[in-house]
């Protein structure tokens, strides 16, 4: 029987070759859950770099910190108030946590109306915090801080600094961008036409 198929040897380079060509799944997760999982850990990675890089850029420095109850000190009604708009930031990114993870729920319950106000909602809170991290920057710019140097002792406090937050306003607003578009999305009835939520 000249059409019957070649059964490959187990272990062999062809049985390999022939699950791989047959597109087997190795886990029952969908690609994009994956791709989310995997994105996520490639974030936690760079952010990882940046806070050890920042370490010990702190660590080798010879000339002084900054003070930071100090440097993110706001004037309001006349009195400096140290560290208000970063405990504020930190209550907005928290609450945005909360609103992100109740539209995840009312999502697997396919309840769109919710999910949808939800995802606006956590974009909102997004975007308040990249407009409170736009106003700090400007502040410090305004009050002397550079990449090279700033008026209150060592000059990589202002390159350290720029670059992990603007990394992470960058990461902030690319994911209001995406919570925008899947909002929209759950609106339309795309995931119910997918039959992937």
């Amino acid at each position: 029987m000249a059409h019957d198929a070649v059964v490959a040897a187990p272990g062999s380079l062809q049985q390999v070759a022939g699950d791989f060509a047959a597109d087997k799944q190795a886990f029952t997760v969908p690609w994009g859950k994956a791709m989310m999982w995997i994105f996520l850990l490639s974030d936690t990675f760079i952010f990882s770099c940046f806070l050890t890089s920042y370490m010990n850029v702190r660590i080798s420095t010879l000339d002084a910190w900054p003070n930071p109850s100090q440097v993110f000190a706001l004037h309001l009604f006349g009195h400096d108030i140290p560290l208000i708009l970063i405990a504020i930031m930190t209550f907005v990114l928290i609450t945005s946590s909360g609103t992100m993870a109740l539209a995840v729920n009312y999502g697997y319950r396919r309840d769109k109306r919710k999910t949808m106000w939800l995802l606006i909602a956590t974009a909102a809170l997004g975007a308040t915090f990249v407009s409170m991290q736009a106003f700090e920057w400007t502040k410090l710019i305004m009050e002397g801080v550079r990449p090279w140097g700033n008026p209150w002792g060592a000059p990589q406090f202002g390159s350290s600094f720029f670059m992990i937050t603007g990394f992470h306003g960058c990461h902030v607003t690319a994911g209001v961008i995406y919570l925008l578009i899947t909002a929209k999305r759950v609106a339309s009835g795309f995931y119910d036409r997918k039959v992937c939520y």
